[in-house]
């Protein structure tokens, strides 16, 4: 096993050890997709006689393997406790997933990319055995099962004293809300989802504390345990991803609380303290959680457009949140920076960026603008709803976040397998075109002429 795993650092050493990481994520997730669509077409997922029909089983086994959330039925009265551990055990297998691929990926390209090997103690950088591999995935299942078993600890402990759940009622809210929302999946066992914990800082700081772990990605999560105290020594990786993981949950909270602020049907009803602490929750979820504590057909358009923003950009790499990634939006902010400035390199911190890189993370912020104008487009014609709701239905299942306005169950059957393309394509496209990216990296023995172009 040892010596299928072991590869070098090179193209060809990757297809002849593991295989393409593009072709192994895609193939996985449309298998895990299938089994779930499978298991929720059977009359025991579905709550009352006869069983699901294909596309609501496909659509939310989808939503569920993709950890985006969004629904076309309600998860609590729709799906009977079978379904919904159909459902709970698909968004784990989703987020253990994606976490594990993209971490394991990131260890193979890291001599690639020209990064330092933070993700595993004393890793070697040049090869990918069988030692590390077990490392590597035993440290995600332990990092993320522990995580999820304190969170649904203290959701448990306040589903029972505060709203009167009876023991195994709360466990199970607990350990369901838990594992969502670690999972950054958003799937709530409440017809309102979070609206009726808007006030309460035990539940909506710790889900949000949840969605901000998991959405850091395991990498960042472990090296900031480590070098917490240094922040000099960070890799840019780290730096990119907190400094702008950051930035985004201020703004975010500002935002909401100016355009929400005085809405009489979302922030305007609230207290100052119950206020604050609503702004910073919707700032949080579309980091791509997708829980929703206000309600969002009622988010006026400059709240609509400010979430579609902060849904497109997500979270960190080799974490269970969706987007293009902080990590590519943080980098492109940082060449347009130089770009001002004249600077002839891309600095971060003490380490300067290859061109290589600011090409990719250029192209996977281009496909993701291209695909999302498309699919509007299509839903467009599909459909008679408005732009907005159009708009952010389409970047909600692109950037895997299931936030919607409430169209979702209204949309024809085309525009939901629409949807369903725009989850799996979210869920895989910026990771797979990353990988694949890296990997055709390649030396060129000859340059052309150069010629300068008018830009602007």
């Amino acid at each position: 096993m040892t010596r299928a795993l072991r590869t070098r650092s090179g193209p060809s050493g990757v297809a002849r050890g593991i295989g393409h990481p593009g072709r192994v994520i895609a193939g996985a997730f449309a298998a895990a997709v299938a089994v779930g669509t499978a298991l929720l077409s059977l009359p025991a997922a579905k709550a009352g006689e006869g069983g699901a029909d294909l596309l609501t089983a496909l659509f939310h086994a989808t939503s569920a393997v993709c950890v985006t959330g969004l629904v076309t039925v309600d998860t609590a009265s729709y799906w009977s406790g079978f379904g919904q551990a159909v459902i709970l055990l698909l968004i784990q297998a989703g987020g253990l997933g994606i976490m594990t691929l993209a971490t394991l990926l990131a260890l193979l390209l890291s001599r690639r990319l020209g990064l330092r090997a933070r993700l595993i103690a004393q890793a070697e950088t040049k090869t990918l055995g069988a030692a590390d591999v077990r490392r590597v995935v035993g440290r995600v299942v332990v990092f993320s099962l522990v995580s999820e078993a304190v969170v649904a600890v203290v959701l448990s402990v306040r589903f029972a004293v505060g709203y009167d759940h009876s023991l195994p009622s709360a466990t199970y809210f607990g350990v369901f809300h838990a594992v969502s929302a670690f999972n950054n999946a958003g799937f709530g066992l409440n017809s309102d989802n979070l609206v009726q914990y808007v006030g309460d800082p035990w539940i909506s700081l710790t889900v949000c504390a949840a969605v901000i772990l998991g959405g850091l990605g395991f990498p960042v999560v472990f090296e900031l345990a480590r070098e917490w105290r240094t922040p000099k020594t960070w890799s840019v990786l780290t730096r990119i991803t907190v400094v702008v993981t950051v930035a985004l949950l201020v703004v975010g909270t500002a935002g909401m609380l100016v355009a929400e602020g005085r809405n009489p049907e979302t922030l305007g009803r609230l207290g100052v303290g119950d206020r604050v602490l609503a702004a910073f929750t919707a700032a949080v979820m579309p980091r791509t959680a997708g829980f929703n504590n206000l309600d969002i057909a009622a988010y006026r358009p400059e709240t609509l457009l400010l979430t579609d923003a902060l849904m497109f950009i997500g979270g960190g790499s080799a974490g269970t949140a969706g987007g293009i990634k902080v990590t590519t939006f943080g980098l492109l902010a940082y060449v347009l920076w130089a770009e001002m400035r004249g600077d002839p390199d891309v600095d971060v911190g003490r380490r300067r960026v290859p061109a290589t890189n600011q090409r990719q993370a250029l192209a996977v912020a281009l496909l993701g603008i291209g695909i999302v104008a498309v699919a509007t487009f299509l839903l467009e014609a599909l459909t008679d709803f408005g732009f907005d709701q159009v708009l952010f239905e389409v970047v909600s299942a692109f950037a895997t976040v299931g936030l919607s306005t409430g169209i979702t169950a209204d949309l024809p059957p085309a525009g939901q397998v629409l949807l369903v393309l725009l989850m799996y394509v979210g869920r895989i496209g910026p990771l797979t075109l990353a990988s694949g990216l890296a990997l055709r990296e390649r030396a060129r023995r000859h340059r052309l002429p150069e010629e300068r172009t008018i830009v602007g």
